[in-house]
């Protein structure tokens, strides 16, 4: 049986994976962590589109089925702008389609600086519902916090706390964590927006965007399933310490690659 691709810049695309295992738990996964080249949130998209380009045909030339980019910065800055040779998702429409449908009048965006300069959030929940408030806020110190795996430490709140304020303020109804990483810090973020926000997680929205769309992928059904693979290409204790949490030990060995 064919992988199903995953990549990330670093550890936050674990969380689609995991969602991914819930929801399809019958298939194999292949993911990919560009650690040696993180954070992609602050550079520009012509690099990160190279990135996602280089990473997309890693993926393609293990034979794998479909891919996911589990990443808010490359699926808003290169989605639009790479081939791929097999079924493609990223992670910015099924969470602006989520964020719309759940929507009162206003939706918080939380995300990278380079997700936000892009306004692919913005753009793709206006489409759906322009009548829409749309407050966005870019939140750089998230991914090295959860990265570091500081994810109930006093400086992360007080970090949070200050990315918060300005859409608690606006009244938002609707806030979507626009980064794979962030869906780790929910427990302080729920605290902060309060149980009257709707927090949509964007690893969550895709991973059932993927599930509900992989039918129409072809597939040898009789062919056994292969074990999951995790590679990255800068290995850390780090990543392997988030890693064993993030999918509660049930992840096998990391492998080393060089892009």
């Amino acid at each position: 049986m064919k992988q199903i691709g995953v990549f990330d810049s670093g550890v936050g695309g674990l969380t689609v994976v995991r969602a991914l295992k819930r929801r399809v738990p019958h298939e194999s996964i292949l993911f990919l962590g560009d650690t040696a080249r993180l954070p992609y949130g602050t550079k520009s998209g012509a690099t990160v589109t190279r990135y996602t380009q280089r990473n997309v045909d890693f993926l393609a030339q293990q034979g794998v089925k479909a891919i996911v980019i589990a990443c808010n910065t490359a699926s808003a800055l290169a989605l639009d702008r790479i081939s791929p040779p097999v079924p493609l998702w990223g992670v910015v429409e099924p969470g602006a389609e989520r964020a719309a449908t759940l929507a009162k009048r206003s939706v918080g965006v939380l995300g990278t600086e380079s997700t936000v300069l892009s306004q692919a959030y913005q753009r793709a929940i206006l489409r759906r519902r322009p009548e829409l408030e749309v407050v966005a806020q870019a939140c750089p110190l998230f991914v090295p916090l959860v990265e570091e795996g500081w994810l109930d430490d006093p400086v992360t709140r007080q970090v949070a706390q200050r990315y918060v304020r300005p859409l608690v303020e606006h009244g938002v109804d609707t806030v979507v964590l626009g980064c794979t990483h962030y869906p780790l810090l929910k427990p302080v973020l729920r605290e902060l927006f309060g149980d009257d926000v709707e927090l949509v997680d964007s690893a969550e929205v895709a991973a059932e965007a993927v599930a509900d769309s992989l039918p129409a992928v072809p597939d040898v059904e009789d062919e056994p399933r292969a074990s999951d693979r995790f590679v990255v290409t800068d290995a850390t204790e780090r990543f392997e310490r988030l890693a064993h949490r993030i999918l509660e030990g049930n992840w096998g060995t990391l492998e080393h690659i060089d892009l």
